[in-house]
């Protein structure tokens, strides 16, 4: 067992992770079984696990014999999303409680307190629920995936038209926000939070820019204005972090490169 001082504790833990077939999730779970640890993946649908956080079910013999609980779970509906995260949260830490886990983990974003977005306000009231709940905690606020803003750059593109306003950004790769992810897990409950970040911070223009240079499409981008307090908050750099914890390595273009030279080896979507 390691001490507060970041050590990592010996493989062999037993963690649930809410969330685990997600974009992050997915990449948390391989990232920590390749570490050596028993990994439980739970969510509604899971075979094995199957959870549902708003009524509680599941989760007790789900968080059986855990250490270590990793909340990636999200919330596709942002009128569900309160439902989903925070009161899920409680659910989830009284059972973490009652199965005698001795760390949980929540993944959060970063600035979620600092830009107002539903969603992000929804975040920022998770936190104070882990904060104020009965198992140690660490939060781990991430920035943006290049996942989501390449999905994003994507669906706008279909028309041709690429809308995009003026937000500094600094977009990380799933992949590197899963190490960072892992590493809190292995370690002793901070009591607070890290950060992870990506390698670069850039305006979304560019990065719009630079995707469509990588992937060849040819969209008009537009500039799309955004006033009022949400507007400030992204021109002003609300959603990065000058002094991450963890900063990854890939950048938005070499991801881009890589998930085109894999395009052609995926099973087709259908």
């Amino acid at each position: 067992m390691s001490h507060p001082g970041g050590l990592r504790r010996p493989p062999g833990m037993r963690i649930a992770i809410v969330g685990g077939t997600g974009t992050l999730g997915s990449h948390v779970t391989e990232e920590l079984r390749a570490r050596g640890h028993d990994v439980r993946v739970l969510s509604r649908r899971s075979p094995e696990h199957p959870v549902d956080l708003t009524t509680g079910a599941g989760l007790a013999a789900a968080l059986a014999g855990c250490d270590v609980v990793v909340d990636a779970a999200n919330s596709r509906s942002a009128k569900g999303a309160e439902r989903a995260l925070v009161d899920g949260t409680r659910n989830l830490l009284a059972a973490g409680r009652a199965a005698g886990v001795g760390h949980h983990v929540c993944v959060s974003i970063v600035g979620c307190d600092r830009v107002p977005v539903g969603y992000y306000r929804v975040k920022t009231a998770q936190e104070q629920a882990v904060a104020e709940g009965p198992v140690p905690w660490t939060v781990v606020r991430i920035t943006q995936f290049h996942e989501l803003a390449g999905e994003a750059f994507a669906a706008l593109g279909r028309w041709r038209l690429l809308p995009v306003p003026k937000a500094r950004l600094q977009t990380i790769a799933a992949a590197d926000a899963a190490r960072a992810v892992a590493d809190a897990a292995e370690r002793p409950a901070r009591l607070g939070r890290v950060e992870a970040a990506g390698p670069e911070t850039a305006d979304a223009r560019e990065l719009a820019r630079t995707w469509r240079a990588v992937t060849g499409r040819r969209v008009l981008q537009l500039p799309l204005p955004l006033p009022g307090a949400l507007g400030r908050a992204l021109r002003a750099g609300g959603l990065t972090t000058g002094r991450p914890d963890t900063r990854g390595t890939v950048t938005f273009a070499e991801w881009l490169a890589r998930d085109a030279a894999a395009a052609p080896e995926r099973t087709p979507v259908r």
